[in-house]
């Protein structure tokens, strides 16, 4: 039972990860002006990167 639940965590992970990657320029589009922006949806990128990676790692070491 315990291990459903991990592994439901981890893909929630992996959808907020991936969430983060396609629509990084309209999350930063609300919340920072223009010039911040770039930067900002680079770095929301990046932690969607590792965020999905981690989802991955703990589905994959998962029994």
């Amino acid at each position: 039972m315990l291990d459903v639940v991990i592994k439901f965590v981890a893909i929630l992970i992996i959808l907020m990860g991936v969430t983060f990657i396609y629509d990084a320029r309209i999350i930063t589009k609300k919340i920072f002006s223009f010039g911040d922006q770039n930067e900002a949806s680079a770095g929301l990128k990046i932690l969607g990167v590792f965020l999905s990676v981690i989802g991955i790692l703990i589905i994959f070491f998962t029994k």
